[in-house]
Formats: structure tokens, C-alpha cells, sequence
């Protein structure tokens, strides 16, 4: 079996503009279609996604994004139901089926559940048409709802599953220094002097985050990159080594 290729997906890319609190069907769709144009080709994929607790807060009415970290928690395990099912009606037009899988750090730092996630996750990648998609068990654990919108959770899942690569799909156009995409980096302290810790309404992570996991995964051998998640294309590009998004290559 080919190595996998890890996609994760932020809060703003899978949301509505208007709200941020709306999952955007739209986006899932073609999403779902650029997945499978991988699927197809022999490559099995993980998700890593965020936005159940956006997609609760729309559930239970609620007019933001509660402050109160139980609050959120709450949002989350109504969301992530909803998160769910829009990744089930989206695969199912390419005849791909989505697997649920809610992690923790903890799992990925304890010895005995880390074999469990790895024997799960390979178990799965050995169907060709399943889509193991993961998110943080935020109805429990707080580490991602309150500092990374998952892109740590992606690469210590990238590292866990052995992946070729680690694409990281955002609002924005890769970094940006000096209002310019940056199409190679290769000194991740050089890269952080550009972050400006901007980031979405509904959003925990920010760039910062996101150079933080590029580091975690290109430490454990896994070459990573940034890409605009709302432009289509960005994925085959990325995979064809095309001038997309932010590489961060391997150390030579």
C-alpha cells in the first residue's frame, strides 16, 4: 500500500464566509471530489477536520462562538454529528465511504492506545474507497479548543500513519511576508518571523500553530506544506510539486 497523504482541513475553509458557523456543502463537495481523484489513483488519504464546534453552534442557535470552554465542548459533541454527515453525503457521490475516528493527545502519547489508533488507522487505510476522518475528541479534551484547530493533532497523525505528505489547507495563500507568498521555506525560525497571529473568527490556530506542526512533522520526516484550502486545484498541484500554497522540504 502506498503511503497516505494527510489533509487537513481547517474551521474557515469549511465553513460559510457570511457566518463562519454554517458547514459550506459547497466546499465539502469539492473537497470530496479532489479526494477522490486521489483515492483513484492508487493513494489512500486521512482528514484531519475541524468545524464541529462551529457546526454546533449553529445547531443550538447560538449567535458566536461560546467563550466558556464547557460551552465549547458542548458544541462540539453536537457538531461533530453534523460534521459527519456532511463528509458521508459528500464521499458517497464518489463512492467513498468516511470513517469516523475522534482522538486525543493523550492516545498518541500512551504507548498501549497509540498501537490501538495505529492497528485502527491501518486496519481502515486497507479498504481503498475509506476515508479515516479524524478530529481531536473535543467533547472531552481541551488541547485543540484552546490552541491548535487541529494542525498538531494532523501531524502527529501524519507521523502515527507514516505519511508522504502533510498538506495543511487554510484561508490563506501559504505564508505571507511583506503581503507575498512564500513558495519554498526551509528555516521554520526564519518563516516565524512573518506570523502575525492573525487568524479566523472561529479559528483556534493561526499561523503560529500551523509553523509549530510543520516542524513536528519535518522532524519525524515528513515533508509539509500550507495551501489556500478555498481555491480548487491546490491539492494535485501540491501533490505534483507545483508552485502552490508554502513547501517546507525536508532538510537536505
Amino acid at each position: 500500500m502506498n503511503k497516505p497523504v494527510v489533509l487537513k482541513f481547517g474551521t474557515g475553509i469549511l465553513t460559510t464566509d457570511a457566518s463562519g458557523l454554517q458547514l459550506n456543502r459547497a466546499q465539502f463537495n469539492r473537497l470530496a471530489s479532489e479526494i477522490a481523484a486521489i483515492v483513484d489513483s492508487g493513494q489512500p488519504v486521512v482528514v484531519i477536520s475541524s468545524a464541529a464546534v462551529a457546526a454546533g453552534v449553529a445547531a443550538l442557535g447560538l449567535g458566536e462562538r461560546p467563550s466558556s470552554l464547557t460551552a465549547k465542548q458542548a458544541c462540539a459533541a453536537v457538531g461533530q454529528s453534523q460534521l459527519m454527515r456532511a463528509y458521508e453525503e459528500s464521499f458517497a457521490a464518489h463512492n467513498l465511504t468516511a470513517a469516523q475516528l475522534l482522538l486525543t493527545h493523550g492516545d498518541i502519547d500512551s504507548r498501549q492506545r497509540r498501537a490501538n489508533a495505529d492497528n485502527t488507522l491501518r486496519e481502515l487505510l486497507a479498504y481503498p474507497r475509506v476515508v479515516p476522518v479524524i478530529n481531536e475528541n473535543d467533547s472531552v479534551a481541551v488541547e485543540e479548543l484552546r490552541f491548535g484547530d487541529n494542525d498538531r493533532l494532523g501531524a502527529e497523525v501524519a507521523n502515527l500513519c507514516g505519511a508522504a505528505l502533510y498538506l495543511i489547507l487554510t484561508r490563506t495563500d501559504g505564508l505571507q511576508a511583506g503581503g507575498r507568498r512564500v513558495p519554498v521555506a526551509t528555516d521554520i525560525d526564519e518563516a516565524r518571523r512573518h506570523v502575525t497571529g492573525d487568524k479566523g473568527l472561529h479559528s483556534t490556530g493561526g499561523m503560529g500553530s500551523k509553523l509549530d506542526a510543520v516542524a513536528f512533522a519535518r522532524d519525524a520526516g515528513i515533508e509539509t506544506w500550507i495551501l489556500d484550502g478555498l481555491r480548487p486545484g491546490q491539492i494535485a498541484a501540491a501533490l505534483a510539486g507545483g508552485d502552490v500554497g508554502t513547501r517546507f522540504p525536508l532538510p537536505a
